[in-house]
């Protein structure tokens, strides 16, 4: 059984800072989102309204048709690991596992136990006396333990090394391929997460900028690189998200369909781009617009 979450029109407003607007999008079962978006560009906040630790100022969240207000049935069936640290500080590792269950009755204590072994987790210490990494990754155990078919990650690496990070994919990837479901990863490490991600959720400016596929993203995603003015007369009227310079040369990022009737110069070069890139020149082409 899959579950099928539907945002309609949300909105959030913080006194007069509007913080997402209309926003509008339906989650597909047994898939591996990335919700990107820079820094305070909402992200944090939309999955919030999801899991209704917060109120959205207009719009509805429907689970399975129905609304999440205050409704266990339909929260239930979705889970949030998130950064703010919500268990008490004396709570011990395995009493937060069975806290948990209690709230999620299928959970999973064989992989729990598992996966605390591979990240040398002891399950006697309190939570107060773990690091932030150690914090994060008891978090992530929970989040791929619990019964949800929705599992929304915000986060999930702060505080990991590298290779407790890799560990942490690699566990994630397995745990869905043993049971599909959908994930959620909102995440600054982009490179690290784009073999994984099937479709990108770009939150820009408060508003949905993007929700495709990752594979349909980067079929359209293009490096254009060669001398300044060869560059420049190529790429004239497409859609140029961005640029670098290095000396005489010249790489225009575009986005979009090429004009395949354009000759392509001998000194020039198309390539594509990856996700972190397109990324990083779908982001920050608003801030040059606004300071032009």
């Amino acid at each position: 059984m899959t579950t099928e979450v539907v945002l309609n029109q949300i909105s959030k407003k913080y006194g007069k800072q509007e913080v997402l607007t209309d926003i509008s999008l339906k989650l597909k079962p047994n898939t591996i989102y990335g919700l990107l978006g820079r820094n305070g560009a909402g992200k944090s906040t939309l999955l919030n309204i999801l899991t209704n630790r917060i109120p959205a100022t207009s719009g509805k969240v429907l689970i399975d048709g129905q609304q999440n207000l205050n409704n266990d049935d339909a929260l239930g069936k979705i889970y949030l690991m998130s950064e703010p640290n919500l268990y008490p500080t004396r709570a011990k590792v395995f009493q937060i596992f069975r806290e948990t269950a209690n709230f999620y009755t299928g959970f999973d204590f064989e992989l729990a136990h598992q996966l605390t072994n591979k990240f040398g987790l002891n399950e006697s210490l309190r939570f107060g006396k773990l690091s932030t990494g150690y914090r994060s990754i008891l978090k992530d155990i929970i989040a791929l333990c619990v019964d949800a078919d929705i599992i929304l990650l915000d986060e999930p690496t702060l505080g990991l090394d590298a290779n407790h990070r890799e560990l942490f994919y690699q566990e994630l990837v397995e745990t869905y391929a043993d049971r599909p479901r959908t994930f959620v990863i909102s995440t600054h490490l982009i490179e690290e997460i784009a073999g994984m991600v099937e479709n990108v959720l770009l939150i820009k400016d408060g508003r949905l900028a993007l929700d495709d596929t990752t594979e349909s993203l980067l079929a359209r995603s293009y490096s254009v690189t060669g001398p300044e003015e060869k560059v420049r007369e190529y790429t004239a009227g497409l859609n140029v998200i961005g640029h670098d310079s290095l000396g005489k040369l010249r790489s225009d990022y575009v986005f979009g369909k090429l004009d395949e009737n354009r000759v392509l110069p001998d000194t020039v070069s198309v390539e594509k781009i990856d996700l972190q890139k397109l990324f990083i020149n779908l982001t920050e082409q608003s801030d040059e617009e606004g300071q032009k």
